[in-house]
């Protein structure tokens, strides 16, 4: 959490938050009367809030906090073109006001027996943003003809997120713990994979994990498998979300995993620091490089998008 700023619930998932660093700036003394009207005319303050915030903050890292070994191999990144086209159809879609006022009725009803996850892929909202192709490129340190043979990613939502590496590959492969997720994965036309034997099938030269750690029962295991699905020269694409909060959506009475990760640290940079020297070297990771984004999310009658603090990192087998 970010200290003295003000925090919002986050749409991207249960139990997943979203901080501001500072307030949306001043109100008018108008309130208009009516539930609806009241929510359009504080959308439209925070909207206003959105559009003048300093979106590079989203990408800074302070290194001091960071030992060198590891400050070394950050790569500074920043909205590209791709992440500005995501925002402004975020703009669009919130502004669709029936729509959104149907979606948030659907969803009292569907919430008693279906989860968050699966009631985005029915109504095919909620879509996520982690990196653009470019910004995946530049994290690689490599050239725009980079291409490769097969690519896996896991958990992969609707596949916008996997829309973004897929081009690269000639054959994409998903895993789903969603069936109504899953569904849109096979209509895009990914091989879809069982999500308790995707590590038996063959090997990938790329495993993308992206902010799976934190909804994952069973994270060392994962980590443990996707260490041995990787190519002698493979690599992992890892988003982690931080500050680190454990939730597992389903399978679980309280929410809590089986597998509790040692993640700590006061600040974003402390906690970069715990994922590396208590989860990823333990388990056998160098990290090849790293860098800090915003997990975008598509937004409601509340505001226009969401955004959540990750860090990625590219990662290879240690020798």
């Amino acid at each position: 959490m970010v200290d003295d700023g003000v925090c919002y619930k986050s749409s991207s998932g249960p139990d997943r938050d979203f901080c501001l660093d500072q307030d949306i700036g001043p109100t008018l003394n108008f309130k208009p009367r009516g539930g609806l009207a009241r929510a359009l005319y504080e959308k439209q303050q925070t909207d206003h809030f959105l559009s003048q915030f300093d979106k590079s903050q989203w990408y800074h890292c302070d290194l001091s906090k960071i030992p060198l070994d590891l400050s070394s191999k950050f790569i500074e990144l920043g909205p590209d073109d791709e992440t500005i086209k995501f925002l402004q159809q975020s703009e669009e879609k919130s502004d669709w006001i029936l729509t959104q006022i149907w979606h948030s009725v659907v969803k009292a009803f569907l919430g008693w027996f279906m989860t968050q996850t699966s009631i985005n892929g029915w109504l095919q909202r909620g879509s996520m943003f982690v990196l653009s192709l470019q910004q995946f490129l530049k994290l690689l340190r490599v050239e725009d003809s980079w291409h490769k043979e097969a690519l896996l990613d896991l958990g992969a939502g609707d596949g916008e997120v996997t829309a973004h590496l897929a081009s690269l590959f000639d054959k994409t492969y998903v895993t789903e713990v969603s069936t109504t997720m899953r569904t849109l994965l096979q209509n895009r036309g990914y091989s879809l994979l069982d999500i308790d034997s995707w590590h038996q099938t063959r090997k990938f030269d790329l495993i993308s994990c992206l902010n799976l750690l934190d909804r994952c029962d069973t994270p060392n295991q994962l980590l443990a498998q996707i260490k041995t699905s990787l190519k002698p020269d493979g690599l992992v694409l890892l988003a982690v979300v931080l500050p680190f909060s454990a939730y597992v959506e389903a399978g679980s009475r309280d929410h809590r995993p089986t597998e509790l990760l040692p993640i700590v640290g006061s600040c974003f940079e402390e906690q970069v620091k715990s994922v590396v020297d208590d989860v990823l070297t333990p388990a056998g990771y160098e990290v090849v490089s790293w860098t800090r984004v915003p997990y975008l999310c598509e937004g409601d009658l509340q505001q226009s998008y969401y955004w959540l603090d990750d860090v990625v990192f590219v990662l290879k087998v240690a020798n």
